[in-house]
């Protein structure tokens, strides 16, 4: 059973990956569009100076994949602490399972239509459930 808490690791690399796929495949053609309008695509070599270039469908889909980097990062830490000291169990296989459906929830709305409280919702969410992982675990390992 140890072992299946590492799947919702896996889910959330498809997940990123398919999230990078999309944003090249928005962000190539709307850069090549930005050229053939005249811009200088190396006065663009800095995220800061982008702001605003790109229409807003191109920019939510690569804010989206940028995000896949932040907070998840605490998710796979804490997925390795729990496969590591063999705490594996139900309660943490829901959570986990929980944590991926609300970042593929998340993704969709921020890629999509991108209501910002629907979006943030899922957000507090996802990170109420991270919260009761890691404390959890710590609780936990402090035993």
């Amino acid at each position: 059973m140890n072992n299946l808490i590492l799947q919702p690791i896996l889910f959330m690399g498809v997940l990123s990956t398919i999230m990078m796929i999309w944003m090249y495949a928005t962000r190539i053609p709307a850069a090549k569009l930005l050229e053939e309008k005249g811009t200088n695509m190396q006065d663009l070599s800095h995220p800061s100076s982008m702001g605003g270039m790109f229409p807003s469908k191109v920019e939510r889909v690569a804010d989206n994949y940028n995000h896949l980097w932040e907070q998840p990062t605490l998710f796979y830490a804490i997925v390795f602490v729990i496969w590591a000291q063999e705490h594996t169990d139900a309660i943490y296989l829901n959570l986990a399972w929980s944590y991926c459906l609300l970042r593929l929830a998340h993704s969709i709305v921020q890629a999509t239509v991108n209501f910002v409280w629907v979006r943030f919702g899922v957000f507090m969410l996802s990170w109420c459930v991270l919260s009761a992982m890691l404390i959890r675990e710590i609780l936990y390992v402090g035993n």
